[in-house]
Order: structure tokens, then C-alpha cells, then sequence
């Protein structure tokens, strides 16, 4: 797995280093990414919400976002986001700069010649600009877990992740030794196609991601040398432990020379700190339902404020909402500053959920004045 990731193409070479590595602009201590669940609202259709990811992603590459990833979940009537590579392929459509990637796919659920298959053709619609974030994790419960694998055996999937990521990774490169079953079986778009009679093939190649909110894959991140994306936002208790165990498993590899870190941060700004309580009470109220198995649409802010929280279900909002970056646009960037430090994150990827489109993207127009990112022109 420690190999270049890309191949000279007219005397063009690039390598996964190149593509892994974000800019901070303005004044952000580090890149800042997007992380898309692609939110469904009360009262709100699965078109809608798809409508306004394409709006996110057009206006987080004008203001100089680094990256925008979609997640894969399952059976969750709120979260529009189980097939990440036909979104990908529509955001693709709509923007010209800014990467597009999984955060993540959950490779257990695949076979990894499809995953190959088909971000490879996402490599071949925006050339230099897709990432493949994997977790292990089924994004789903049990029950529907097991009708995406066709299995009940559930562990079996992590357990042989490692092995997954391996054969997807010789997919990806084509490169299965000789007398392997596979030899012969290519992923195409892919490598294959350079060897074919005149060809050509891009110099690039998704770089390979793992996804975690615990340990297992920030050690095998390390033990890889591959980045490594961890969900503090679901997890912070977790975020530093996970940080510290992949920075000290690190071995320098092809991909990178040194660790590289991203961190998923729940954040959302509104015009004032008063709004902003509002919305994120209505995503907490959300999650409340979702953990005790009565996943939904997200609530109105109204229809939260009006909710009778139970005391157990309360103590789950205020800790849930203390790891919650919300207020107004300087409390946002004054909470963002804060958690990179304390963290050392290399890039800050950030989820506004919500029940409105508008103002999960009015939250990342404040963000971005906060930080002073480009303004289109």
C-alpha cells in the first residue's frame, strides 16, 4: 500500500502529498472543509435538501473551503446521504475547484471492486479533485446492515477491514501480484486503461482516507502512513487519545512524509447567539430520537422549543450541544481557534446541521467573513 499515488502523464507527476494537503486562508489557522449529511428538514423533500447541498458546494468553493465530503447512511429519514457517489457525481457537475470525497463510505457495506469502480469514475468526471474517506463503522443499524451486506454476520466486516482496504487499494492500482485470483480483474476507469493500445492515463488517483471515532483505524492510519479523518463531532471525548495514538503509530509512506490530521467539528453560526441556540436545539432533539430508535426528519426550531424534554433527554442535549461550536460568527471563530489547538488539527471539516437549508448556508457565508476567506469576484 506505500506507493505513489498518481502516474506521469506527458512528463506530469503528482503525487497523493500534493492532493492531500489543504491551504488555510484568511485568517483560519488551517483549511476548513465541508462535511455535507445532506439534512432532510420537516415539511422538506430529499430534492430539496440536494438542491441545497449543490447551493453549499458552489458557495464554499467561491470563499475557499478546501474540500467538500458527503457521508454514507442508511435508513435514516433525516439524512438524504446513502449513495455519496451519485451525490459526488452531481456536485461534480456544478463545481470546478474544491475536492469532492466520501467522509466516508463504509467500505463493509461494498465490495471494494465496486468502490474502485465507481471513484474512479468520479476520478474521471473532476480529475484531481476526489477523495475516498473509508470507515468501518456500518452507518446504519444492525438490521439494515445486515440486508446491505446480505450477511448476519456483522463483525466479520470490521474485523477484516484491513484486508478490504487492501484489496481495494490493488484495485485502485492495479497492481495484484501474479498467480493472485484477481490478477486479471481491473477496475475501470483505472490504471488498466494506460496499459491498453494507446493509452493514457490521469496522473491522478483518489487518495485513500481512513475515517474513525476510536482508535482502530487512527492506528492503522499510522501504521499506513495514510491521513486521517477523526468524527470529533460525534465523539469528542475520543478526538485527542485518537489524534496522539495516529501521530505516534505514523510511518512515513509514499502517500505522506508526515502525519496529516482532519477533525469533524459540529459548528453553526447565526446572526445572533439567540438564533443559533434555536437551530442547534432542534439538531439535538434530532440526535435525542435517533439514539433511542425513532429516527425523523429534523424538527423545526419551533417544534424543539415546544418539545417536553424528559430530564435523561435533557442531559443528553446540553452534552451533546457542549460539543456544538454555535453563536455568532466571532463565537464560532473564537470556538474553532480554540478546539484546532487544543487538537492540533491539520483542517477543521465543518457540519452545520439544521433544519433549514438557508441556514446551513448563511452559517458558513459567517463563518467565512469571520476568517476573511476570498470573496467571489
Amino acid at each position: 500500500m506505500h506507493r505513489v499515488r498518481g502516474r506521469p502523464t506527458g512528463g506530469t507527476h503528482v503525487t497523493a502529498g500534493d492532493e492531500i494537503r489543504g491551504t488555510a486562508h484568511g485568517a483560519a489557522p488551517v483549511p476548513l472543509s465541508v462535511l455535507d449529511l445532506v439534512t432532510v428538514g420537516a415539511g422538506r423533500t430529499a430534492s430539496d435538501a440536494l438542491r441545497t447541498s449543490v447551493e453549499l458546494a458552489k458557495l464554499t468553493e467561491a470563499r475557499g473551503y478546501h474540500r467538500y465530503w458527503v457521508a454514507e447512511h442508511h435508513s435514516m429519514p433525516g439524512v438524504a446521504s446513502s449513495s455519496p457517489a451519485v451525490i459526488l457525481a452531481h456536485l461534480a457537475a456544478y463545481t470546478g475547484r474544491i475536492r469532492l470525497g466520501s467522509g466516508g463510505v463504509m467500505l463493509p457495506n461494498h465490495a471494494p471492486l465496486v468502490i474502485a469502480e465507481q471513484f474512479g469514475t468520479l476520478e474521471a468526471m473532476a480529475p484531481g479533485r476526489i477523495d475516498l474517506g473509508l470507515g468501518r463503522a456500518p452507518g446504519t443499524d444492525g438490521a439494515t446492515a445486515a440486508a446491505l451486506r446480505r450477511t448476519d454476520r456483522l463483525n466479520e466486516g470490521a474485523d477484516d477491514f484491513p484486508q478490504q482496504l487492501a484489496e481495494l487499494t490493488r484495485f485502485l492500482d492495479d497492481d495484484f501480484p501474479d498467480g493472485h485470483p484477481y490478477r486479471r480483474i481491473h477496475a475501470v476507469p483505472g490504471p488498466v486503461q494506460a496499459s491498453s493500445p494507446g493509452g493514457v492515463q490521469s496522473p491522478h488517483r483518489p487518495p485513500v482516507w481512513l475515517l474513525g471515532s476510536s482508535g482502530f483505524s487512527a492506528r492503522l492510519a499510522g501504521m499506513l502512513g495514510l491521513p486521517f479523518a477523526f468524527a470529533h463531532h460525534f465523539s469528542a471525548q475520543n478526538t485527542v487519545p485518537a489524534l496522539d495514538l495516529y501521530r505516534e503509530s505514523f510511518r512515513p509512506s509514499e502517500v505522506l512524509d508526515a502525519p496529516y490530521a482532519l477533525i469533524g467539528v459540529a459548528a453553526l453560526a447565526a446572526d445572533d447567539e439567540k438564533e443559533a441556540r434555536r437551530q442547534v436545539l432542534a439538531a439535538a432533539l434530532n440526535m435525542v430520537r435517533l439514539r433511542t430508535g425513532r429516527p425523523g426528519l429534523v424538527p423545526t426550531p419551533e417544534e424543539a422549543e415546544a418539545y417536553d424534554f424528559s430530564p435523561m433527554e435533557r442531559e443528553f442535549v446540553e452534552s451533546w450541544n457542549a460539543n456544538v461550536v454555535h453563536g455568532t460568527a466571532d463565537e464560532v471563530r473564537a470556538g474553532l481557534d480554540d478546539l484546532q489547538k487544543r487538537t492540533g488539527a491539520d483542517e477543521l471539516m465543518l457540519t452545520a446541521n439544521a433544519h433549514g437549508g438557508d441556514v446551513r448556508v448563511r452559517s458558513y457565508e459567517l463563518i467565512a467573513d469571520a476568517y476573511g476567506l476570498p470573496t467571489p469576484a
